[in-house]
């Protein structure tokens, strides 16, 4: 093992989307590919967003996805001593004023903050643009800044990986790990954005962005994990369909795409179909026997009569919940009528 050490910072404000599970993705892809460890953190700071049903979320989301983490989960909303001691310190070295009863830090008011990006070549900012910022809320709780660069400085956070949204907040934590004695940053990476189809970047509110959903639309995690390692990543190859073991030993940060992955559904059912039609037909119907049990009819149906009749459809299946519909006929007594499906038919050419 290297001395290499990652970490994915979820913060449970929400259930766990397609950019984060990219994100913790990419870390853990790297952290393999390095032999080095992968952190789990939780940034938890936020009391009022942070709620257990989503903390489970991310848990769920991430043991299906099949991402392990070294050592326990990290949770932030129990290390506010340390953020406390951080904040003190600053004060005390002036490098932090109080102000209306929040913390601030000191800005640089000449010079550049810089780094080499793995993804994006070197990135600086100009330290006159940017205000002194808080470190400490009035109520006393520390802001992501702090938090951040506390954590990864104590961690030992070799490679930050995370998405270009958050590049923005690089200078800030960069200027904190200083001010707690750091001689130099971790190597940073930060992932493009994940766009829709109409290359404006994926929405909670527009888009199906949640991870779960997909899960219950019956797509496979191995399919899953190998679509999001597309999204901005690509083999030197070209051959995009492959195990997990091969694309850690090919994986790369420095060959990240900077710019826009779209997410293309489409491509990930085709994905998902390649899988499932390389599937054995027991273990094909040991996959599709849940999303039968939902159905008033499937709950009597067993396995051994079910591998009979699925490879009927395993050909054709890009996702197991579309189960149920193709087989349905073989198992009931009398078949329901699909207006729908009938209309489809009929009207086309």
């Amino acid at each position: 093992m290297s001395n290499t050490r990652l970490r994915f910072a979820p913060a449970p404000t929400g259930s766990l989307h397609l950019g984060s599970a990219r994100t913790a993705l990419f870390n853990w892809l790297a952290a393999r590919r390095l032999g080095g460890e992968l952190i789990l953190r939780i940034e938890d700071t936020n009391a009022e967003l942070s709620k257990p049903e989503l903390i489970d979320n991310i848990y769920r989301s991430l043991d299906w996805l099949q991402i392990e983490f070294d050592g326990e989960p990290v949770r932030q909303s129990e290390r506010t001593d340390l953020y406390n001691d951080a904040v003190e310190q600053w004060l005390s070295d002036d490098l932090a004023y109080v102000d209306d009863g929040a913390v601030r830090f000191r800005v640089p008011t000449e010079g550049v903050t810089s780094w080499h990006d793995l993804v994006r070549g070197n990135v600086s900012f100009e330290n006159e643009h940017i205000e002194d910022f808080v470190v400490r809320r009035a109520d006393g709780t520390a802001t992501f800044f702090t938090a951040n660069a506390v954590d990864d400085f104590d961690l030992g956070i070799t490679h930050v990986v995370r998405g270009e949204d958050l590049i923005n907040v690089t200078p800030k934590v960069l200027m904190l790990r200083r001010a707690l004695g750091a001689s130099d940053g971790p190597e940073f990476a930060h992932l493009p954005l994940i766009v829709n189809e109409q290359r404006k970047k994926l929405s909670k509110r527009r888009d199906d962005v949640a991870l779960e959903s997909y899960r219950e639309r019956g797509v496979l995690a191995p399919a899953m994990i190998n679509y999001l390692a597309l999204l901005g990543w690509g083999p030197p190859d070209d051959i995009e369909v492959r195990p997990i073991e091969e694309i850690i030993s090919l994986f790369e940060l420095t060959d990240v795409n900077p710019s826009s992955a779209m997410f293309d559904l489409k491509k990930l059912e085709a994905i998902n179909a390649e899988y499932i039609r390389a599937m054995s037909p027991e273990d094909f119907s040991h996959a599709l026997a849940p999303w039968l049990k939902q159905e008033s009819w499937g709950a009597t149906v067993g396995v051994e009569e079910l591998t009979k009749v699925a490879p009927l459809i395993q050909e054709r299946t890009k996702a197991l919940s579309e189960g149920p519909g193709q087989l349905d006929f073989f198992f009931l007594t009398a078949p329901e009528f699909d207006e729908a499906a009938w209309t489809k038919v009929m009207s086309a050419d």
